[in-house]
C-alpha cells in the first residue's frame, strides 16, 4: 500500500475498526481502510448489526459519551478518594471545564461515532444493494451519530464513499449539518416500520435494539428543538417548534404515553409505554460506579466514584439531609418518588422476576433507588461501615482530610450517590432506554412555551403521575429543572443546559476562570484529526484557534 494513500485514509476514522472493546477487530476486504476504493458491502445487514453493537458498547461505558454528556455538568462529579479515581485529573477536569484536546474522553467519542456514521454511509451506498429496512436503519444510525458529533464538536466530517479514498472528508457545520441530519431522518421515517408502545419487551427480543419510525421522529424533534444552537442563530423558530409538537403527537399516536407505574420500574427490563428506543447495554457501571465497596456483594462490590452535587439533589422535593424510604419504597422524608431513597434493610425473597435469593433476601434490595444519602444498610438491616470502620453514611459535601471543600483527598463517604437502575434486579442487566416518551413529552411542553404557549398543565400532569406537588407557574428555569428531575442520568443534561444558556454558569468546584468561558460550549477537535483532515478547523478558544467572541 502506498504511503501517501495511508496518510489520506488515516482519517477514516482513526482505527475505525479498533476503537471499542466490543468491536470486531477483523478487517474485511471491503473496508476502505485497506482497499484502494470502497466497492460496496457484501452483507449490509451485518454491518447495520455491527453499528448497533458498537452503540450498545458505547452506552455501557461510564467514560467517553457518558462522561461528556453528564460529568461535564452539575449532575455528576468524581472526587479523588485516596488513590482511587485520580486518573491524572481526568474526571475533575471534565466537571471543572478544564479539559484539553488530548483528553481521551474527547478523542475516543470523536473516533467512535464518526466511525459509525462511516459504516452507515457504506450501507447506504447503492453498490451495497441495501434493502428498504437497511436504508431506514442505516439512515437513522448515521443521523444519530452525526447529531452527537455536531452537538459535541460543532462540525461533522463526512466521507462520501462514492469518491476516491484519497479525497479528504468534507466538513458539515451549522445549517448544512442540520439539514443533512434531518434529510437522513426523513429517509429513515419513510423506510422504517412503526413500533407501537410496549411492543419491544427488552433484551433478548430482536427488535429491542432496532430503530423504528417513532425513534426517528423523536430524534428529528430533538434536532429541531436544538437547531438554533447548532446553526448559531440562537433562535427557536416558530415553524420548528410546531414541527416538534407535531412529531411528538405522532409518536403518541402509536400508544406512547407517560407511565403510571412507579418511576423506577420504567427502567426495568420489562415492557412499558415510555421506551421508544432502547439498547441491550449492561447497566452495571451505572450502579457500581457510585456504590461504595461495601454497599453490596453483587459483582464484588461498588467502585465508589460517581456522585452528584447537593445543588442538583436540592432540585427535588424533600428533606435536604435525609432521603429514606420504607421497604416498599414509600417515601419517609416528604420527598417526591423520583428522588428515590434509602431502605433500612433488604426485601424478603419471594421469587419476583429478575431477583435472586441471598440468605432469604432479594439480593441487592438493600440498595435504594435515586439519591443515596445518609446511613446505608445491609440486607439484614445492619448499619454498613466503610473500610475504616466508620458509618457508611453518604454526605452532601466533598471535603479533604482537613474539612476543606475539595475534589481531592476525599474520604470514602463524601457525596450523594445516584442509582437510576435497581441493583435488586441484577448488577449486569442488559437494557438501557435511550429515547423515552417522557423526554418527548417535555420537548413538546418546551416547544409550546417557546412559541408563547403555557405548558403548565402538561408539566403538572407529569408531576402528578410522578407524585410531585403541582407547580403554580412555569418558565424556562422551571422547564429545565423538570427535565433534570425526570431525565437525570440519561445523558441529556449537557444538551439541556446548553439550550437553556446555563452550561457555562458557576457550580461547585468549577473555577471562576471557566465560568462564562465560551470555548467550553464545544469540545476541541483532536489534534491528530486536524492533521489528517485540513478541512477541520479547531474550535475557538483552544490552542491554535481564534479566541471566542
Amino acid at each position: 500500500m502506498k504511503r501517501n494513500f495511508m496518510k489520506t485514509i488515516f482519517y477514516t476514522f482513526l482505527l475505525v475498526f479498533g476503537i471499542s472493546s466490543c468491536t470486531n477487530l477483523d478487517i474485511k476486504e471491503t473496508d476502505s481502510i485497506i482497499s484502494e476504493g470502497f466497492q460496496g458491502l457484501a452483507d449490509p445487514s451485518s454491518t447495520v448489526d455491527e453499528i448497533i453493537n458498537r452503540m450498545r458498547g458505547h452506552y455501557e461505558n461510564q467514560a467517553n459519551k457518558y462522561a461528556l454528556d453528564e460529568v461535564t455538568t452539575d449532575e455528576f462529579l468524581i472526587p479523588t478518594r485516596g488513590t482511587d479515581w485520580g486518573d491524572n485529573g481526568r474526571w475533575r477536569n471534565l466537571h471543572n471545564h478544564e479539559w484539553n484536546e488530548e483528553a481521551s474522553d474527547i478523542i475516543d467519542p470523536f473516533n467512535e461515532w464518526n466511525g459509525s456514521q462511516l459504516l452507515a454511509s457504506q450501507v447506504l451506498d447503492s453498490r451495497s444493494s441495501p434493502s428498504a429496512t437497511n436504508i431506514g436503519e442505516a439512515s437513522f444510525l448515521r443521523a444519530y451519530a452525526m447529531y452527537l458529533v455536531l452537538d459535541w464538536f460543532g462540525q461533522v466530517p463526512f466521507r462520501d464513499v462514492t469518491l476516491p479514498s484519497s479525497e479528504l472528508p468534507a466538513v458539515l457545520t451549522g445549517t448544512d449539518a442540520v439539514n443533512f441530519i434531518i434529510a437522513d431522518l426523513d429517509q429513515a421515517i419513510s423506510n422504517l416500520s412503526s413500533l407501537p408502545a410496549g411492543a419491544s419487551p427488552g433484551i433478548g427480543a430482536g427488535e429491542s435494539d432496532r430503530p423504528s419510525k417513532e425513534a426517528a421522529k423523536y430524534l428529528k424533534a430533538k434536532v429541531l428543538l436544538n437547531k438554533g444552537i447548532y446553526d448559531g442563530s440562537g433562535a427557536f423558530e416558530s415553524g420548528d417548534m410546531t414541527q416538534v409538537i407535531t412529531l411528538v403527537d405522532e409518536i403518541a399516536g402509536q400508544g406512547y404515553a407517560l407511565e403510571s407505574m412507579p418511576y423506577y420500574d420504567i427502567f426495568k427490563n420489562t415492557p412499558d409505554s415510555e421506551t421508544i428506543w432502547s439498547l441491550g447495554s449492561s447497566v452495571g457501571n451505572r450502579m457500581f460506579n457510585g456504590l461504595h465497596y461495601n454497599s453490596t456483594t453483587i459483582g464484588g462490590g461498588g467502585w465508589n466514584g460517581f456522585s452528584t452535587l447537593a445543588e442538583f439533589y436540592d432540585l427535588f422535593e424533600g428533606d435536604a439531609n435525609n432521603n429514606r424510604v420504607d421497604l416498599d419504597l414509600t417515601p419517609l422524608d416528604l420527598q417526591e418518588p423520583r428522588r428515590g431513597g434509602v431502605p433500612n434493610a433488604g426485601l424478603p425473597f419471594t421469587g419476583r422476576d429478575g431477583t435472586t435469593d441471598n440468605g432469604g433476601f432479594e439480593d441487592g434490595s438493600n440498595v435504594g433507588f435515586g439519591f443515596l444519602i445518609g446511613q446505608q444498610y445491609d440486607l439484614d438491616g445492619t448499619a454498613l461501615q466503610d473500610r475504616a470502620g466508620a458509618p457508611l453514611a453518604f454526605t452532601r459535601g466533598f471535603v479533604d482530610g482537613s474539612g476543606t471543600p475539595s475534589l481531592i483527598n476525599n474520604n470514602e463517604i463524601t457525596g450523594i450517590r445516584l442509582m437510576k437502575y435497581g441493583m435488586r434486579f441484577g448488577g449486569f442487566t442488559g437494557h438501557q432506554p435511550v429515547f423515552r416518551y417522557a423526554d418527548a413529552y417535555l420537548m413538546k411542553a418546551e416547544a409550546m412555551w417557546r412559541n408563547g404557549g403555557d405548558p403548565l398543565t402538561m408539566v403538572n400532569t407529569l408531576r402528578n403521575l410522578r407524585g410531585a406537588t403541582p407547580l403554580g407557574s412555569i418558565d424556562g428555569q422551571g422547564l429545565l429543572d423538570e427535565r433534570g428531575r425526570e431525565l437525570f442520568g440519561e445523558t441529556w443534561r449537557r444538551n439541556d443546559l446548553k439550550r437553556f444558556g446555563q452550561y457555562l454558569r458557576a457550580w461547585e468546584f468549577k473555577p471562576s476562570s471557566e465560568v462564562g468561558n465560551q470555548a467550553r460550549l464545544l469540545f476541541p477537535i483532536p489534534a491528530q484529526q486536524l492533521l489528517a483532515n485540513p478541512n477541520l478547523v479547531q474550535n475557538c478558544g483552544y490552542p491554535g484557534a481564534e479566541p471566542c467572541n
